[in-house]
């Protein structure tokens, strides 16, 4: 499959292009020239090394994508699975690392759950997004904990901040009785802004398991965010915002007529101010909590157990500019994780504490240093030291070279270490961090045919943290054995082919257990994006590709159970009544495949979504 899929590349790079669509999802607007994510400070993306995807909010709206997962499928070097339809499990596998060793922030705030380790993007409520980075490859250095496969970091809605008050309203329907409203109101009064949304979205579902309770597995979320700040005289800023979602996702039973349902809160909450200390110092102080919580219910009218994460943080952050050549970055990081649960831990909280400086460097004009150094003290193992260092160059012709080593680690989760049930004790509190160790090389080009770049890394993990079951007690565990390699390529291309903005995205990937040289679970070797869009006149027209190559369900049986792979296509359209009105319809899984991403689950089969919008 990688050899045919290689070869689409070639054909769909191959014709004669007129001008490079460079936005991450390949539309005709413009890629934000800074990122904040990769470095922690605003920073040109043709100055940088890192691996990087940005959508923003024109994104969301031209890709016409519901949910938070089905955004993520769009990027390059992202592997999704999903245990059913909306609302169900979402594990997002970047560059072949495992799903926990992704670090997730929302507007500067760590989220997810210090049980599980990983982060609910099935309940993050799309319409309260604003922007999401997507920053590819080790990033410990800088953030500590769970930055082995990368960083994903999303941008709440902060609206227009003009005098006369935006609004914007949305109501969508289709297959499986879904319905989606959303609303928002932002703008400014003199040196103040404030931005308040909400929305909602219903749906029946699909039978999440084929071999389980036959029923529709059903979902609901309602999200709600504000925010509100004020500029003063000083160059000084503070604002404070507020970001909560909550609702039910129904799941399959072992017997049938006796389903579960998942109550679930996610709620974040922070403060961030300002200001100059001179022309060249800029300190920053971010205060914030975010919360997962769940309450599991089995069969639905009974309570069977609760899961309530809690995550406080504090960040200072200083940038002092050393000249006009160089940038340094200094600051540190509190965090606490606590946990309540029916589950009695043995230890139901813990620190970290970090403290880290990046320099960021331009030499001789065209050279770019990035180099970063972190020492973390986590209350679970003691200390640890990060490094990264990345170099880029930029020729006058429009290509660019760029090389970046790091090493990463990420604590061993509560559960890993202390979690327990009714028969008996499952964690181990003897596990260590797991490690990393990084390389990546690439090029890229900005040329009047086309836009392109292609990486390639490998990366060692050593101490590798996974869960196995004993086929005889069908107890699990946590076990610290395995050393994984990974080696992948990553290509993209953006052209113009006869007025039609394309663009494709191309990851092959060798995600291997050292000890036994078996595929990593639930890990594609080969995975396509293509994306191609236009507008005529009133009348935007698209359409989506995604191929996915074979994956395994397990490794620890000698990869055994095999989850074939497909290839979806979906298609849009929007049109623009006047400036206030769009309606817009999407057809998605057009041929109507059958296919599966966990072994079991099913997927969504052909379905359709029409919308109507509003903005004054």
């Amino acid at each position: 499959m990688q050899k045919t899929l290689f070869s689409c590349w070639l054909l769909a790079g191959s014709g004669t292009t007129m001008s490079l669509p460079v936005n991450a999802a390949g539309a005709d607007t413009k890629l934000p020239e800074t990122v904040v994510t990769a470095t922690r400070a605003d920073t040109a993306l043709n100055e940088l090394a890192a691996a990087t995807t940005i959508f923003t909010r024109d994104d969301i709206e031209r890709l016409q994508v519901r949910t938070v997962p089905e955004l993520l499928n769009r990027s390059t070097g992202i592997d999704l699975t999903q245990n059913g339809g909306y609302g169900k499990t979402s594990s997002v596998f970047m560059r072949g690392t495992n799903s926990d060793q992704i670090l997730v922030l929302i507007d500067g705030i760590k989220v997810g759950s210090v049980t599980l380790g990983t982060t609910p993007f099935e309940f993050i409520p799309l319409d309260q997004v604003e922007r999401m980075e997507i920053i590819r490859g080790p990033h410990s250095s800088l953030y500590g904990s769970e930055a082995i496969g990368g960083v994903i970091q999303i941008f709440t809605r902060k609206g227009a901040q003009t005098n006369t008050p935006k609004v914007s309203l949305q109501a969508g329907a289709g297959s499986f009785d879904t319905f989606n409203t959303s609303g928002s109101v932002s703008g400014k009064l003199r040196d103040s802004w404030y931005s308040l949304s909400a929305s909602h979205i219903n749906s029946q579902g699909i039978n999440a398991r084929q071999d389980r309770d036959p029923d529709r597995d059903g979902y609901y979320n309602t999200g709600l965010n504000a925010r509100i700040g004020h500029h003063f005289a000083n160059n000084a800023e503070l604002e404070a915002f507020y970001l909560r979602a909550e609702g039910r996702t129904d799941i399959d039973s072992f017997e049938p007529g006796m389903p579960n349902k998942t109550e679930f809160a996610n709620q974040v909450v922070g403060i961030n101010g300002g200001m100059d200390f001179g022309k060249n110092w800029r300190s920053s102080l971010r205060l914030g909590q975010s919360r997962d919580d769940n309450d599991n219910f089995y069969p639905t009218s009974r309570y069977d157990s609760r899961f309530h994460s809690t995550r406080w943080n504090a960040s200072w952050l200083n940038e002092i500019k050393l000249g006009d050549q160089h940038v340094l970055t200094m600051g540190s990081d509190y965090r606490l994780d606590e946990v309540e649960s029916s589950t009695t831990y043995l230890k139901s909280q813990r620190y970290d504490v970090g403290i880290f400086g990046q320099l960021h460097s331009r030499i001789l004009d065209n050279h770019h240093l990035n180099a970063s150094l972190r020492w973390d003290e986590n209350e679970a193992f003691g200390d640890y030291v990060t490094g990264n260092f990345g170099w880029r160059y930029n020729w006058n012709q429009g290509i660019s070279a760029f090389a970046s080593f790091g090493n990463a680690f990420k604590a061993p989760t509560l559960n890993d270490l202390y979690y327990s049930d009714e028969w008996g004790s499952h964690g181990d509190p003897a596990l260590k961090p797991e490690q990393s160790t990084s390389f990546e090389i690439g090029l890229s080009g900005q040329q009047d045919w086309a836009n392109w770049e292609v990486r390639g890394y490998h990366t060692n993990i050593d101490n590798l943290i996974t869960w196995h079951t004993d086929l005889n007690s069908y107890i699990s565990a946590p076990i610290q054995t395995q050393k994984a390699q990974i080696d992948g390529v990553e290509t993209e291309l953006g052209t113009e082919l006869f007025g039609w903005q394309n663009k494709l995205g191309l990851q092959l990937l060798r995600p291997v257990d050292r000890t036994t040289n078996l595929r990593l679970p639930r890990r594609a070797d080969t995975i396509i994006t293509y994306d191609l869009s236009r507008r005529f006149g009133a009348i935007d027209l698209g359409g989506n590709l995604l191929a996915r190559g074979n994956s395994y369900e397990e490794d620890w049986l000698g990869n055994r159970t095999e989850v074939a792979g497909f290839a979806t296509v979906d298609l849009r359209a929007a049109y623009h009544v006047n400036k206030h009105f769009t309606l817009s319809a999407k057809l998605n899984n057009l041929l109507d495949k059958q296919y599966q991403t966990v072994d079991t689950y099913n997927n969504f089969g052909r379905n359709f979504f029409f919308t109507i919008h509003y903005n004054n």
